[in-house]
C-alpha cells in the first residue's frame, strides 16, 4: 500500500485487516471463489508517511494461477475511544474517521491482474487520502475511498526534484486530465512516483507540480519503462517555479447525495491537467479550490535535460471547475481567478 498527497491533514490513519481477491469482478461477499491474505493483527497505517516509493506490506497469500479481477479492501471497526481509523486535520487533533461498508464487505477496486503458475506477483495499492476523506457539516469526516491498484510486473518510475524551497509541493502523474499518481517532494525537493504502468502499455504521462504561492509546473508526455526510472529533472539543475498570488474558486453541488468531487482543470492550449480538487461537503455541498494566478510553466520531456519550461501567458488564471457525481455525471464552469476570487460557481445535479 502507497498513498499520494494529502489536503489539509497531518495523519490520515487506516487500519486493514484483510485483502481479499476473486477472479469475478461481479462476485458478493458470500460468493464462491475469494482468496483472502489475512492480516496476523490488524496492521494501522498513516498512509501520509507512504509517499516518493514507501510501501506498507500487508502481506501474501498463495492464490490459483489465472486472470484476477477484483480486489476488496477491508478495514478495523472504531470501537469507543479506540480509533482505528482517523484523521488528524493540520494543527488539530485527532477526529474518528467513518468508514461505510469498509468494515464489512470491504471496498472493492475493480483492476485485472495475471498471476502466472509458481510466479510471485507484487499488487500496489494506491489510496489517495486527498481524495478519500470528505468532510461532514459537522465538521467530522468519512472515507470515501479512491484507491487503485497496479501490478509492479509491468510499472516503472517517474523522478525528479524541485527546488528546496519549493520541498512539500504535491506532484502528479497524469493522463488525460487525471491524476494517475500522486507524491510529496521531500525536504530536499526530490519526488519519485511509482509504480506506474509502462507507457507501452497505457501511454505517456504528464508530469504537474503544484505548490501554494507558486506557479504550477508540467512537463509533457514523459514515458515509462518497466523496472527503469526516468528522471525529469536533477538535484543539480532542479524545476523551480515563479512565486504566484493564490487566489480561491468555490459554490456549492447539490444534492449533497450527488457527493460531488470538484476538479480544477487547466489547459496550456496543447492539453488539459488537473491541478486540484476537493470533495463537497457531504452535508452542505460546500467545496473551495485554491489556485494560482499566474501563468502555468510548460514544457516537453525529449529524453535530454533539463527540460526547457515556458510561461503560458494565456492560461494565467484561467481554469474550468468540473464537479464529478457519485453517479457518474459531470457538470463544468468557466473559473477565472487572473484578478479576484470567484464565489458562487455552483452545481445542480
Amino acid at each position: 500500500m502507497t498513498d499520494s498527497p494529502s489536503c489539509g491533514f497531518d495523519h490520515v490513519y487506516v487500519t486493514v485487516s484483510k485483502v481479499r481477491v476473486n477472479m469475478n469482478a461481479q462476485a458478493g461477499d458470500s460468493d464462491a471463489g475469494w482468496s483472502d491474505v489475512t492480516l496476523a493483527s490488524p496492521q494501522k497505517i498513516d498512509l501520509l508517511s507512504l509517499t516518493n516509493g514507501v510501501l506498507a506490506d500487508l502481506g501474501q497469500t498463495a492464490l490459483p494461477a489465472g486472470q484476477y479481477q477484483q480486489i476488496r479492501l477491508v478495514l478495523a471497526q472504531n470501537q469507543g475511544n479506540t480509533l482505528a481509523n482517523s484523521v488528524v486535520p493540520t494543527g488539530g487533533a485527532e477526529q474518528a474517521l467513518a468508514t461505510p461498508s469498509a468494515t464489512q464487505s470491504g471496498y472493492k477496486i475493480i483492476r485485472p491482474f495475471t498471476v502466472q503458475p509458481n510466479t510471485l506477483v507484487d499488487l500496489v495499492l494506491d489510496f489517495n487520502a486527498c481524495k478519500s476523506v470528505v468532510q461532514k457539516g459537522n465538521g467530522s469526516y468519512s472515507l470515501k475511498p479512491v484507491v487503485t491498484a497496479t501490478p509492479t510486473v509491468v510499472s516503472g518510475t517517474i523522478s525528479g526534484y524541485v527546488a528546496p524551497g519549493q520541498a512539500g509541493a504535491a506532484v502528479y502523474a497524469e493522463q488525460n486530465g487525471h491524476v494517475i499518481k500522486g507524491t510529496v517532494a521531500d525536504a530536499n525537493g526530490q519526488f519519485i512516483l511509482t509504480p506506474l504502468v509502462q507507457s507501452s502499455t497505457n501511454g505517456n504521462y504528464d508530469v504537474v507540480i503544484v505548490e501554494n504561492n507558486f506557479a504550477t509546473g508540467i512537463v509533457r508526455s514523459v514515458p515509462v519503462v518497466v523496472n527503469s526510472s526516468t528522471a525529469v529533472s536533477t538535484s543539480g539543475a532542479p524545476i523551480a517555479l515563479p512565486a504566484s498570488i493564490m487566489r480561491t474558486a468555490s459554490g456549492t453541488v447539490t444534492p449533497v447525495s450527488a457527493q460531488a468531487i470538484v476538479r480544477a482543470l487547466q489547459s496550456d492550449g496543447a492539453a488539459t491537467y488537473e491541478i486540484t480538487s476537493s470533495n463537497a461537503n457531504l452535508d452542505t455541498g460546500a467545496y473551495s479550490l485554491n489556485l494560482p494566478a499566474a501563468a502555468p510553466l510548460t514544457g516537453t520531456y525529449s529524453g535530454s535535460l533539463p527540460v526547457a519550461l515556458a510561461a503560458v501567458p494565456a492560461s494565467a488564471g484561467i481554469y474550468t471547475a468540473e464537479a464529478d457525481s457519485i453517479t457518474g455525471a459531470t457538470q463544468s464552469a468557466a473559473v477565472n481567478v487572473t484578478t479576484t476570487n470567484q464565489a458562487n460557481v455552483n452545481f445542480a445535479f
